[in-house]
């Protein structure tokens, strides 16, 4: 039987932990196997949880107080609840009794969890494509618009690569522009350039 891991997390430095902690003591998490952040559930930057995910070995368990704190959308709950399975690590939710993946029940609930999350991803997918289609029906067009000849960007880039002395990574460094764009203000074909 491995540890039980615990991880609380509350959005803003003036927020309490001390509910998520004492409920994660309780439910038998040590003090020093409990890692705490208080960030956004939105910033993908989180170091209590990038060291509590280290932590993990085979046979652990993950004990979170309520789903919402462990991941910020259900695909990256999904994704990060898969890579804890991967590991052979169950993973515990204390408010949502039913998602314990220690248990074949809970388990099943949680592939429900998954298949809506990837369900919806299709269909915010599906509704993009058929939102760019109707734009383009309607004769509109994505993207930034097109770049005059006369823009002074492009009459600097034009310049610069006049002079031989200067290399495509200076000029686009000096102008803060990409390969692409150096090479669609110079009306070159990129492929060719690269030949």
């Amino acid at each position: 039987m491995g540890k039980l891991v615990g991880y609380a997390r509350v959005s803003k430095e003036s927020q309490e932990l001390a509910l998520q902690i004492d409920a994660l003591k309780q439910a038998g998490c040590l003090q020093k196997f409990i890692y705490i952040d208080k960030a956004s559930g939105a910033k993908a930057d989180r170091p209590g949880l990038e060291q509590c995910l280290e932590t993990l070995s085979p046979g652990d368990i993950l004990l979170v107080w309520r789903l919402d704190r462990l991941g910020r959308s259900m695909p990256h709950l999904v994704k990060l609840v898969e890579g804890l399975s991967n590991k052979q690590v169950g993973f515990k939710s204390i408010c949502d009794g039913v998602i314990d993946t220690t248990s074949a029940s809970g388990e099943l609930i949680f592939n429900v969890f998954s298949a809506l999350a990837h369900f919806e991803r299709k269909i915010i997918q599906e509704r993009t494509k058929a939102g760019l289609q109707a734009a383009r029906a309607r004769g509109k067009k994505g993207g930034r618009k097109p770049i005059s000849k006369d823009h002074p960007k492009v009459k600097a880039a034009k310049q610069m690569h006049a002079n031989k002395d200067i290399s495509i990574n200076e000029i686009c460094q000096t102008l803060n522009i990409s390969r692409a764009s150096l090479y669609r203000y110079l009306n070159i074909d990129a492929k060719k350039t690269e030949q």
